[in-house]
């Protein structure tokens, strides 16, 4: 029994000094694989604005989309209702 109990305990105190041992490599690590999912989802962001045409300072550039308002008339029929107390 008492050989058991210190087996247990030598366990728990080797885990424990090995969590303090690579417990900041481990975070270091995952830290570097977010930063790096995070960066991967903006850089398609960044080389678009790089491949625009560049201006000279000063000049303005208005680009508008197409005004193009299509109403669905399948949708339904707006009822009006008052609420009840």
């Amino acid at each position: 029994m008492l050989k058991i109990l210190l087996i247990i305990l030598l366990v728990y105190f080797g885990v424990k000094i090995l969590s303090r041992l690579f417990a900041p490599l481990l975070l270091k690590y995952l830290s570097n694989k977010a930063a790096e999912r995070f960066g991967g989802q903006f850089r398609d962001f960044g080389n678009q604005k790089q491949q625009s045409p560049r201006q000279k300072e000063g000049e303005i550039s208005i680009e508008k989309m197409p005004n193009k308002k299509e109403s669905n008339t399948t949708v339904g029929e707006y009822v009006d209702y008052e609420e009840i107390d």
